[in-house]
């Protein structure tokens, strides 16, 4: 009984068995039932974040230049074979590490591979290999979210509904494609929105060379005289937007605006006095300088202690007289040097976007200008008195726009970017009379003649005059030589005789520069000349003048 019983059950085993064997064998001759049982997974590789672009004022594109390529790399030696010599060096070691990975990735290389059989795919590509206006426009991070500067000041117009773009890949167990499959590019359309800015990319690049010819470390600000729209802003040392992990390894200054950043600012703040003197009709002022200046025991000197003798507003501007400009402000007082400069814009800040705004600057109110040591420093740019070039661009501009100052602006408005509609406009700048026209066009001609006769003539331009101011700010702060780093600046407009554009050129933390400010401004006024000549046709050179003369004489003129 025993026996059978054995004997049943290992029949029933040997059934079950061969039951389970058949349906295996026939799961296994299913190509169905095989591929579905090797599709192990679902890979989705994020490929674009594309978003919202920047323009200049003419609808240029500033933030999207040609394309850049990615290849699918799948798993296995053949792969990284195929792609190690078109793979960016800085991509090597990713694609080194990855090689025997058990999943698909992208991966960045300089061609379009798809001839070879390679899954390829081209992106646009953010930044210009050279980019504009890095330190305004600002740089987004891997996931393409903004970071810096406009970029996260509108993040929420430009990246709130992205595009973005990822390949989907059904994969084996050991990261193969699946038999017969394919990638599949998938894209979810966002909205196409961007931000138009003031900036002229012609102006801005031409400003861009004629900055890193000559500086190692400052900024260049243009601005349009009658509107105070910002045309270039340029600000040394640059970084590169596509590799900013240098700049933070460097750890230099190469990622601040110096644009919106506050220095001293030395003597491109005395024609502030002279705007608060003149509208006092204190035209008539004059004063003798020996040099120097004792004030309660401390003595204040001209440059090199130099005695200018009997000087006045214009030869006082020509000759950048300390003493002139101690005594003035003594004599204006506390409240009106303090006034006078908040008219100007002094003290406070620029507000761009978002989060982005100017420095505001240290502006001694009036009752900490009745300690008369603190009047005396100020009256020259010195002591606590701290600006922005954006700040000091303003406060000029008013001069050329015949006394009325305006907010300088960096942008114009958010665009439709298929339609190129405004969807909101974003100049509108506050404005002011701070000083007469009378007195405007007055202090015009003195500060012509700083750039005629006085120590500004380096900043005279081949095409047409100029006017202007130089200055040069003590900082406190030393180099490892014991120089003291000095903060260098020219401000002024062109062409003096019917000013087009404010130019602040300034260099900072430097014992001396190698090229002056004056003579950059210069440069730049060359610039925008030949930018368009025919815009410009009234004005001579010297040479053209003293030639036209001359013909005149001969004609018996």
């Amino acid at each position: 009984m025993t026996t059978r019983r054995i004997v049943a059950l290992f029949g029933a085993f040997l059934t079950a068995f061969a039951v389970v064997m058949g349906r295996l064998f026939l799961l296994a001759r299913n190509q169905d039932f095989a591929d579905t049982a090797q599709a192990q997974t679902v890979t989705t590789l994020p490929l674009d974040y594309s978003r919202g672009d920047l323009y200049d004022c003419k609808g240029r594109n500033l933030t999207a230049y040609g394309v850049e390529y990615y290849a699918l790399s799948i798993p296995g030696e053949s792969s990284y074979a195929q792609l190690f010599d078109h793979v960016p060096y800085a991509q090597q070691s990713l694609l080194y590490s990855r090689r025997n990975s058990h999943e698909p990735f992208l991966v960045q290389v300089d061609q379009d591979l798809s001839s070879l059989g390679i899954y390829t795919y081209a992106v646009p590509s953010r930044y210009f290999p050279v980019a504009v206006a890095p330190h305004l426009v600002g740089y987004v991070n891997g996931e393409g979210e903004g970071v810096s500067g406009l970029e996260l000041a509108f993040e929420e117009v430009l990246g709130s509904q992205r595009t973005l773009e990822s390949v989907q890949c059904v994969t084996t167990a050991q990261g193969d494609l699946v038999g017969g499959s394919e990638p599949q590019l998938i894209t979810q359309q966002g909205q196409s929105t961007g931000v138009m800015l003031t900036l002229d990319e012609t102006i801005q690049r031409a400003c861009e060379g004629v900055a890193q010819k000559n500086m190692t470390q400052g900024c260049v600000l243009v601005l349009e005289v009658d509107s105070a729209r910002v045309r270039a802003s340029v600000s040394l040392p640059e970084f590169d937007p596509r590799a900013v992990e240098k700049s933070i390894e460097a750890q230099d200054t190469s990622l601040l605006n110096r644009v919106l950043c506050q220095y001293n600012v030395g003597s491109v703040f005395k024609p502030v006095l002279a705007a608060a003197a003149l509208e006092k009709t204190w035209d008539w002022y004059t004063y003798d300088c020996e040099g120097s200046v004792d004030l309660n025991g401390h003595v204040y000197r001209c440059a090199l202690s130099r005695a200018h003798g009997q000087m006045n507003l214009t030869s006082a501007l020509e000759k950048s007289c300390n003493c002139f400009f101690i005594e003035l402000g003594l004599k204006l007082g506390g409240e009106a040097v303090s006034q006078a400069a908040e008219d100007f814009g002094f003290g406070d800040a620029v507000y761009l976007a978002g989060g982005l705004q100017s420095a505001a600057g240290n502006l001694p109110d009036a009752q900490r200008l009745q300690d008369l040591g603190q009047l005396a420093s100020v009256s020259f740019g010195q002591g606590e008195l701290l600006a922005t070039p954006v700040q000091v661009a303003g406060a000029f501009n008013a001069i050329a726009a015949k006394g009325v100052w305006r907010t300088p602006s960096f942008l114009e408005a958010v665009i439709d970017e298929d339609s190129g509609e405004t969807v909101q406009s974003l100049y509108g700048p506050e404005s002011r009379r701070v000083m007469s026209e009378e007195n405007a066009i007055l202090l015009h001609e003195m500060l012509a003649s700083v750039v005629e006769r006085g120590l500004g003539k380096d900043a005279q331009p081949l095409h047409g005059s100029a006017a202007g101011k130089t200055g040069t700010a003590q900082t406190g702060t030393y180099n490892e030589a014991g120089e003291e780093l000095m903060n260098y600046w020219f401000a002024g407009f062109w062409p003096a005789e019917d000013p087009q554009y404010t130019i602040v050129v300034m260099q900072d933390g430097t014992p001396e520069p190698a090229v002056s400010c004056g003579e950059i401004f210069a440069q730049v006024c060359e610039a925008l000349y030949w930018l368009d000549p025919g815009g410009y046709t009234g004005l001579k050179t010297a040479d053209e003048a003293a030639s036209q003369a001359e013909n005149s004489v001969d004609n018996g003129a």
